[in-house]
C-alpha cells in the first residue's frame, strides 16, 4: 500500500492506495516543520484512525509540504513519519515539487501555488530550479489565503471595511481587538489563524472590497514571481494549484491577462494528479 500526502499550513490531503486503487481519502491538520516539531507530528499521526488501521500495510509514503527546503526541516518530518510507518519507506519533498508533478508531469513549466501560502518556480521536467522565492507568511505569501486574511483583519481593526462588510464580519466572528492581536502575536501558528478568514472572503467574493483585494494580491504575485520566471523562460506554460487559485480563478485569469500571461491550467487539489503520476513511475 502507498500513502500520498499533500499538505498546506491549514490541512493535509491524504490518499491511501493499493495497486492504483484508492482505499482511503481523508484530511488531517496541516503538517509543516515551521509550525510543528517531531513530537506534535507524531501525535497527529497517532490519533488518526485510518492511519492506525493501515500503518503496517503501508510500504511507501510520499509526503509533500511547505517548509521542506532545508535539510533540518526535512529531517523533522522524515523522523516523525519513519517512527510511525515502521515498515514503510518515507520520501519527503516540498509542495512546489508536488505541484510541478501534478501539473507539468515530465515536461517543463512554470508552476505557481496560491493556497494557504504562495510560491512559484520553474520546473525543467525533472527538477525544480532553485530561486529566492517562498519567504513565508511574514515576508511574502502575496495573494494567498494568509495574505488575504491579514488584509481583512487589518482593515477590520483599522475600521476601514465598509459598514456592510464590517457587520458581516462581526456577525460571523466573535473576536474583539485584544483577542485578534493575541492570536496573531502570542498564540502558536498565526498563519493558520489568518488564513482561516478565507471562508469569509469566499462568502463575500463579489463585494467590491474583497474582489479588489484578491485582484491586488494576484497582481503582486504575478509581478513578483510569474513575470520574472517567464522572462527567464519565455514561452513556458504557466500552471496554478491551490484553493485560492481555484476559488478565484475568474479574478486570476483577469489579472493574468492584464500582464499578457496565459494560464494553461488551474488545479484546486494536486493530490489526485500526484497519485496518478506516482503510480506511472
Amino acid at each position: 500500500m502507498v500513502a500520498v500526502v499533500y499538505s498546506g499550513s491549514n490541512f493535509a490531503n491524504w490518499k491511501l492506495a493499493q495497486k492504483q486503487h484508492v482505499v482511503r481519502s481523508f484530511k488531517t491538520n496541516g503538517i509543516s516543520p515551521f509550525a510543528s516539531d517531531e513530537k506534535s507530528i507524531l501525535f497527529l499521526l497517532n490519533k488518526n484512525i485510518h492511519l492506525i488501521h493501515h500503518a503496517e500495510e503501508i510500504k511507501k509514503i510520499y509526503f509533500f509540504g511547505p517548509g521542506i527546503a532545508s535539510p533540518k526541516h526535512k529531517q523533522i518530518v522524515y523522523n516523525a513519519f519513519s517512527q510511525f510507518f515502521r515498515f514503510g519507506k518515507v520520501i519527503v519533498k516540498d509542495d512546489i515539487y508536488a505541484a510541478a508533478l501534478a501539473t507539468c508531469q515530465d515536461k517543463p513549466g512554470i508552476v505557481c501555488i496560491l493556497g494557504s501560502g504562495s510560491n512559484a518556480a520553474y520546473f525543467d521536467g525533472k527538477k525544480i530550479k532553485p530561486n529566492h522565492f517562498g519567504l513565508g507568511y511574514v515576508l511574502a505569501d502575496e495573494g494567498s489565503a494568509n495574505w488575504i486574511g491579514t488584509k481583512i483583519v487589518k482593515a477590520y481593526l483599522n475600521q476601514t471595511l465598509s459598514e456592510e462588510l464590517e457587520k458581516k464580519f462581526t456577525d460571523k466572528f466573535d473576536f474583539d481587538r485584544k483577542q485578534i492581536l493575541d492570536k496573531v502575536y502570542k498564540q502558536p501558528q498565526p498563519a493558520v489563524f489568518l488564513s482561516s478568514f478565507r471562508g469569509f472572503a469566499k462568502d463575500n467574493m463579489k463585494d467590491p472590497y474583497i474582489a479588489e483585494l484578491v485582484k491586488t494580491g494576484f497582481r503582486k504575485f504575478l509581478s513578483l514571481y510569474t513575470v520574472p520566471l517567464l522572462q527567464e523562460n519565455p514561452g513556458t506554460p504557466v500552471y496554478f494549484v491551490g484553493t485560492i487559485a481555484a476559488t478565484y480563478q475568474e479574478y486570476l485569469h483577469q489579472t493574468a491577462s492584464e500582464q499578457n500571461i496565459y494560464i494553461a491550467n488551474i488545479i484546486k487539489e494536486p493530490i489526485n494528479n500526484l497519485l496518478t503520476h506516482l503510480n506511472k513511475n
